[in-house]
């Protein structure tokens, strides 16, 4: 059955605005990817007919949404394939999700001395916690550097590891080059040369929309990834980790939900994992929608999601190529994103005048200066693809890009 892309696209109602008096071109879905109808309607249901507070009350629509929220739990452990629902964290999104393993985890296992690595091409996110964490515990990091292809240079990995490692921190698709990391296989190697408490994090945000994940395949101990990434609302995500590991690890928060008793006399004791990890009112209505949007990928089916954007890949690098002076950065085979630079041209302004034709890239450093750094520009233009992305959007995209080329010279 051939993919559905019109019916898709209707599903999204910002799709059919325009700007600046042209057709909307949504290239910009990797920073944050618009909602269907289905998951707009999800949040907006629950204010108008099911809100409460969660794990407050026993009346019926406390109940109900307290059944709710973990019926989302248990949906969200099946699409990343988790052992148990009691391994899944709702957080604010990937940023938090990290943050909360490097606070909690990170700062009650590992001591000073003891070695973190990282890669060249991970995103702030996956890059800051560490550094704080390295300065604050006195641990060396480690980094496993890029190569001019835009894979990393898993030669260096072994090298890397020693008695002292105790955590990799990867990302499985990179935001800024589409590479697709073979994480599987990466941390299978990483296991065999460290010791017992070594873990791995996976940076899943540019993944999970793309291809299946199974964290259970790929012997990861904490994933995390986001809703807003997902086609589902801003300020909810997941963080996914072992159920032993989260079971050892100290709460990060304070706060109402996540505890078993509080005396004034005799301290705090603190309920089970993951609800220990949620201290205060969560986003409810978030959760709601988050359920609305991984439905919604898997009645479309992430099988015929990653075909069709596999192929719309192939179809937009080789009509990218053709573009004067383009320079694009990243290995053939990637997912989701294509940065690029158009010849001399700063990214900023290659980006405003596509915006007058009504295409919307993100430009800049996008979260990622140190790989800008190596390769030593200070910014990249940047299309994202997605589900909803059609062959015009990049004939579109590439016709803006030659108009540009001509008016900038």
């Amino acid at each position: 059955m051939s993919y559905p892309i019109e019916r898709i696209r209707a599903d999204f109602p910002i799709l059919a605005r325009e700007v600046n008096g042209q057709p909307l071109v949504y290239l910009d879905s990797a920073a944050s990817a618009q909602k269907p109808d289905c998951v707009i309607d999800s949040e907006s249901d629950f204010y108008r007919h099911g809100y409460a507070a969660v794990h407050r009350g026993i009346h019926t629509l406390s109940a109900e949404a307290t059944s709710r929220m973990e019926n989302i739990r248990a949906q969200a452990g099946r699409f990343i394939n988790a052992a148990s629902a009691e391994e899944i964290i709702f957080v604010k999104g990937s940023t938090e999700g990290i943050n909360l393993v490097a606070a909690s985890y990170g700062r009650h296992f590992f001591s000073a001395g003891d070695n973190l690595i990282i890669t060249e091409m991970e995103h702030h996110a996956n890059i800051v916690p560490w550094q704080m964490l390295a300065e604050e515990k006195q641990l060396q990091l480690r980094v496993i550097p890029l190569l001019a292809d835009g894979t990393l240079d898993l030669a260096r990995l072994p090298a890397l590891i020693d008695s002292r490692t105790r955590l990799l921190a990867i990302t499985e698709v990179s935001n800024v080059l589409g590479t697709v990391n073979p994480v599987r296989e990466i941390i299978a190697q990483a296991r065999a040369a460290a010791g017992e408490q070594f873990v791995v994090l996976v940076d899943g945000a540019q993944a999970v929309m793309h291809h299946r994940v199974d964290v259970q395949a790929l012997d990861c101990d904490f994933y995390v990834f986001s809703g807003h990434k997902i086609y589902g609302p801003s300020g909810i995500g997941i963080l996914y980790g072992k159920k032993a590991l989260l079971d050892a690890m100290p709460p990060w928060e304070g706060g109402g939900s996540m505890i078993r008793t509080v005396s004034l006399t005799e301290g705090t004791t603190f309920t089970d994992a993951p609800w220990r990890f949620e201290a205060g009112s969560p986003n409810t209505a978030g959760m709601m929608g988050l359920g609305a949007a991984m439905d919604y990928l898997d009645k479309l089916g992430l099988d015929a999601i990653q075909a069709y954007e596999s192929q719309l890949m192939v179809y937009a690098l080789d009509a990218l190529a053709k573009v004067p002076d383009i320079i694009l950065y990243g290995p053939d085979h990637r997912a989701g994103v294509i940065a690029f630079n158009l010849g001399k041209h700063h990214a900023f302004d290659v980006g405003s005048f596509l915006d007058q034709y009504g295409i919307a890239i993100r430009t800049g450093h996008h979260c990622a200066m140190p790989l800008m750094a190596f390769y030593g520009v200070p910014s990249m233009c940047r299309a994202a693809l997605a589900l909803y992305t059609t062959h015009e959007d990049i004939d579109r995209l590439v016709s803006g890009l030659t108009r540009v080329q001509r008016l900038l010279g």
